[in-house]
Formats: C-alpha cells, structure tokens, sequence
C-alpha cells in the first residue's frame, strides 16, 4: 500500500476517498468542501513523482521527491 500517511489524514480528517494501486502506484482521488482532488503517483525514468491538483486545483501539475510530505502539508491547513 502506497500514500500511507495521506490515506491516514484523509481518515483523520473524514474527508470521503477512493485509493487504488496499479503497477506499484498509488492512486487517491478524494473530496473536500464539494471539490474533487486527486493524487496520481507515477515512477519514470527511475524518479518517483505524482501529478495532482491539491496546490491549484483548477491545474494539474507534477511533483517530485517529497511529494507526499508537500501534499500532507497543504490538506493540514484544510479545516
């Protein structure tokens, strides 16, 4: 299982979410206040990543190396 601790903050949080994994990636698609976010892992060319829309939500955009830790750090903030 992937995006462990966003998985748990998403519980914590009650937020509703769907987690699937497919080729060793996770996958979260989850809502907040009507919104729906997603956090797509993705490994390429060795480096692990995920595209989401957490930060801009109208945009999708790739994050690299601390991802998970960036995206936990913005859904805190999130009452």
């Amino acid at each position: 299982m992937r995006l462990e601790k966003l998985q748990n903050l998403l519980k914590e949080k009650r937020f509703p979410f769907t987690y699937s994994e497919e080729d060793g990636c996770g996958s979260i698609d989850f809502e907040y206040r009507g919104v729906a976010y997603h956090v797509w892992e993705f490994f390429d060319d060795d480096i692990w990543g995920a595209e989401t829309n957490v930060k801009n939500m109208g945009r999708h955009e790739d994050l690299f190396g601390e991802y998970e830790r960036e995206i936990i750090d913005i859904v805190q903030t999130w009452n």
